[in-house]
């Protein structure tokens, strides 16, 4: 037995050294295509919220600490890509804005290399399934990939709707128009090879399941917009899609441990978050009223560097220094 305990000593320790070895490359390897600085997201008021953007960078940051990004967040609330509005939007407020209007100057200013968008929900205009919308939406979608390609993003990934629950009928109004958008967006990856990942259908596969034991349960109060929860799910479609393993994750903190202070990461990515999607979206310009008015973009960029020094400090572990509040 004595002569064996040598031998256990280094089959333990070549063992522990293969496993740091394996969490290294985990954590260095690049997620997104070479030479990417700059991640997009476009869409309506769901994206503007921000929580599963600020999900999946904050996931991004804790696992792969070599690596920065820049995530911009852009989504205007309201909008649409097929350009289609009801005729009492807000009532009659304004109408619905359409991504058409905006777009060139988003992508000029932004100069994306990766560009995640998801559209879908307000096109159909809250009614049932018809050609006269659905129409819009597939056209749009499809000049909305062209105008992607034509900027030599080196990866474009559409995200099908977010679920509808309908205050009577749940899964079974509204949603069934976005299955259809969902299915046929889906559909492209065939057809057109587009990138998809697919949030639709897992939300509402989620959702059916919590209410075959909580009838009352809900994902977002209103039916529309999602709680925490529900931009998790967003958020964990997205990270599956590309290959990350938070299939059993119950939530974006449980994958965040990697990183013992994966929470202060978080707050400042949040902080951060809710500074510059201001900025952009009114250093871009829109058409929607009643929207914060953002920071200029020199003041936004300046606060951008302070929070990402304090997140490279918190991530290599060292006390972050405090910026004073503006």
């Amino acid at each position: 037995m004595e002569q064996d305990k040598p031998s256990l000593g280094r089959f333990i320790l070549l063992f522990s050294l293969l496993l740091i070895s394996i969490f290294a490359q985990a954590q260095t390897a690049a997620p997104f295509p070479k030479g990417t600085k700059r991640v997009l997201f476009l869409g309506n008021s769901i994206t503007y919220a921000g929580t599963y953007v600020t999900d999946i960078e904050s996931y991004f940051v804790s696992h792969y600490p070599t690596q920065s990004y820049e995530f911009i967040n852009v989504g205007l609330p309201s909008e649409t890509v097929s350009g289609l509005s009801e005729p009492n939007h807000a009532d009659g407020r304004f109408p619905r804005p359409d991504l058409h209007e905006r777009l060139d100057r988003v992508l000029a200013q932004t100069k994306p290399d990766v560009v995640f968008a998801c559209y879908g929900m307000n096109d159909g205009i809250y009614l049932p399934l018809d050609e006269t919308r659905f129409r819009p939406y597939r056209e749009g979608m499809k000049w909305l990939h062209s105008e992607l390609e034509k900027t030599g993003a080196k990866r474009i990934v559409f995200l099908t709707p977010p679920v509808h629950d309908d205050k009577e009928l749940g899964t079974k109004g509204y949603n069934l128009t976005l299955d259809k958008y969902a299915e046929w967006l889906l559909a492209q990856r065939d057809s057109l090879k587009w990138e998809v990942a697919d949030i639709h259908f897992p939300m509402t596969h989620y959702l059916e399941e919590k209410r075959k034991t909580d009838p009352s349960f809900k994902l977002a109060k209103d039916g529309v917009h999602p709680g925490e929860e529900g931009h998790w799910l967003m958020a964990q479609a997205v990270l599956s899609y590309l290959g990350e393993n938070v299939a059993n994750a119950p939530d974006v903190h449980a994958t965040l441990s990697v990183n013992p202070r994966g929470e202060e990461i978080m707050n400042l990515v949040s902080q951060r978050q809710a500074i510059m999607k201001d900025a952009w979206l009114s250093a871009t310009g829109h058409k929607r009223p009643e929207m914060r008015q953002g920071i200029p973009m020199a003041e936004a960029r300046q606060r951008y560097d302070e929070l990402e020094t304090q997140i490279r400090a918190v991530v290599k572990g060292a006390a972050p220094k405090t910026i004073s509040p503006k």
